[in-house]
């Protein structure tokens, strides 16, 4: 069994960074990946990045085109979504999510693949 707690979500302006945070808890020591997720109101949910136990990492680029990046601190089993320059069209929530998969795949926007979700952080970004 895994926790996620989302954090770190808030009501910003146009132009503003947000770091949000996901702090997993349980069994976490055999490896895993750990992914950001987002969905607006009306839309589905889409893959924004991915990172790995080991570091390795992937981000969609149609989602922030290099303003987001993941990192993690692992002895924190800590990951955070660093948001720079944020848009109007970045507001929705936010949600993290765990999988025991160890390798950074091609199958990261599968939601299927995912063990377990947090609870989602919103993000509201104001012009």
């Amino acid at each position: 069994q895994v926790q996620l707690v989302e954090s770190g979500g808030g009501l910003v302006q146009a132009g503003d960074s947000l770091t949000l945070s996901c702090a997993a808890s349980g069994r976490t020591s055999i490896g895993y990946i750990i992914a950001w997720f987002r969905q607006a109101p009306g839309k589905e949910r889409e893959f924004v990045a991915a990172i790995s136990w080991r570091g390795d990492s992937t981000r969609n680029e149609d989602v922030g085109k290099g303003r987001f990046t993941i990192s993690k601190d692992n002895a924190k089993d800590t990951v955070y979504l660093q948001m720079n320059t944020l848009k109007p069209e970045d507001t929705a929530v936010y949600y993290c999510a765990f999988t025991f998969d160890r390798t950074i795949g091609d199958r990261n926007w599968d939601l299927s693949r995912y063990n377990y979700w947090g609870q989602g952080t919103q993000v509201t970004v104001s012009s």
